[in-house]
């Protein structure tokens, strides 16, 4: 045997491990961010098995004073993460024996690097999880805040990006608050498998020591036990799930970026955005670029071809473990660091965007935007199907048109042209703020639905 070979399987092996299949295999680089989660699963488990007198409490108190001290030298960055040790939990384990000797070998009794990676992941994954959930609600917040200021701007309403209807800008805000909010009860929803505890499954059938999992549930913080140990050390749908849910969350801020960007061109000129989120041209002095929600925009691809990865990786493992899933880590962290920064970026976004009240007020009046509150008048006060009411809408339209007049600007003889009973009146549902109000109907955007959706978020996000 060769003595140079380190790792604790090497009494096994004839020749040394290659140094490329060991730099390769080695995640180190990646995993050393589980180092909480894993002394902390750690010490709970030996508190375990000394509970169940499967150690002796002597070993137990050295045991746990020694991770104790590798917590501190990894938090001080005093410790020499080593890749010829493969992972977090080897270099962990390593150093637990420098320090107090032969007895750190009882730690890892009981369980595997299976089931001891999968807890440390689920560990580290449910505090991201609620550290995403955290930023959905400060962006919705930021959101909410920004409505309430805004609640009387009207803009034009758009479909195919064409002037469609005019809406409340504060309605159409309120809008992200329902995407976003579908986000966090994704995150939220996925919360269920993450408190299920892998611990003391081992490498894949259980183990024959008399352990109690319920205790490491209990003092790791998860809600009960995995029920099947060969399906604990396969499965990797936690990890799908999040990332399922942060490649939807990351498209719909893509959307909202693509957005932003729109109504800040001088095309549209509808908001404008803060120079502290804005950055210039090397050659064009004049320009303000809204780059960082083109980045918003394109990072979403970044989640996209995360969860696409995952699934390719999953897509024909056999049960029970494989070293495909060691990629896993690196994918799910790559996420999390990904869609947590553009929340945060967002949420300065939303805060910092200020409406151009006077030109959406001009567009919101171009277009034609109250044809279909016209024609919907003829059905309720002229007693007219829709569709024959529809016509005669159009006909108005085209008349505009020929006269280069926005329908806001017709007079009550225009309109008898079009049809003869038509009274001042009616001039009125040509005007976009009554059209705006007129939509009462529960979720249109009506001032007063407005302020009662306000009211709901404001109670239900402690806005």
């Amino acid at each position: 045997m060769n003595r140079k070979n380190t790792a604790f399987w090497a009494v096994r092996f004839k020749e040394k491990t290659s140094d490329l299949f060991q730099n390769s295999g080695s995640s180190i680089d990646i995993d050393k961010r589980l180092y909480n989660e894993d002394i902390k699963a750690s010490i709970v488990h030996t508190n375990m098995l000394s509970k169940q007198k499967i150690i002796s409490r002597k070993n137990r108190k050295k045991i746990i004073q020694g991770l104790k001290k590798i917590h501190k030298e990894i938090k001080h960055n005093k410790f020499k993460f080593k890749k010829k040790y493969e992972d977090i939990h080897l270099n962990i384990e390593k150093r637990l024996f420098e320090i107090i000797g032969k007895d750190a070998g009882c730690m890892h009794t009981a369980r595997s690097r299976n089931d001891q990676v999968i807890t440390d992941f689920k560990l580290w994954l449910l505090k991201s999880t609620n550290e995403i959930i955290n930023e959905i609600n400060q962006l919705i917040k930021s959101i909410i805040n920004k409505a309430n200021k805004n609640l009387n701007i009207i803009m034009p309403g758009l479909t195919h990006l064409k002037n469609a209807q005019p809406i409340y800008f504060s309605h159409y805000l309120l809008a992200y608050v329902e995407m976003f909010n579908r986000d966090k009860k994704r995150f939220i929803n996925n919360l269920d498998n993450l408190y299920e505890n892998p611990l003391g499954v081992a490498a894949l059938s259980g183990t024959s020591y008399k352990i109690d999992r319920f205790y490491t549930t209990k003092h790791l913080g998860f809600k009960k036990p995995t029920n099947n140990s060969i399906d604990t050390v396969s499965d990797r749908d936690f990890a799908l799930d999040f990332l399922s849910a942060a490649a939807i969350c990351s498209l719909h801020i893509s959307r909202v970026a693509e957005e932003l960007i729109i109504w800040n061109s001088d095309a549209f000129n509808m908001i404008h955005l803060s120079d502290s989120i804005v950055t210039g041209s090397s050659i064009m002095p004049q320009k303000k670029n809204p780059d960082p929600l083109e980045m918003l925009r394109g990072k979403a691809g970044n989640s996209f071809g995360n969860l696409n990865a995952m699934l390719t990786i999953l897509k024909g493992l056999p049960l029970s473990y494989f070293k495909d899933m060691q990629d896993d880590k690196e994918i799910v962290f790559n996420t999390f660091d990904s869609i947590k920064n553009c929340l945060k970026i967002l949420n300065e976004v939303i805060k910092k965007i200020k409406p151009n009240k006077i030109r959406m007020s001009i567009l919101a009046n171009e277009g034609y935007t109250t044809a279909t509150d016209f024609a919907d008048y003829l059905v309720q006060k002229k007693n007219l199907s829709f569709r024959d009411a529809y016509k005669l809408s159009a006909k108005l339209v085209n008349y505009a048109e020929k006269k280069h007049k926005k329908l806001n600007e017709l007079n009550v003889e225009e309109l008898q042209n079009i049809k003869f009973d038509l009274e001042k009146e009616t001039l009125k549902v040509l005007n976009v703020y009554n059209s705006a109000n007129s939509k009462t109907s529960y979720g249109g955007t009506s001032l007063h639905n407005v302020k009662k959706m306000l009211k709901k978020y404001k109670k239900e996000f402690n806005a």
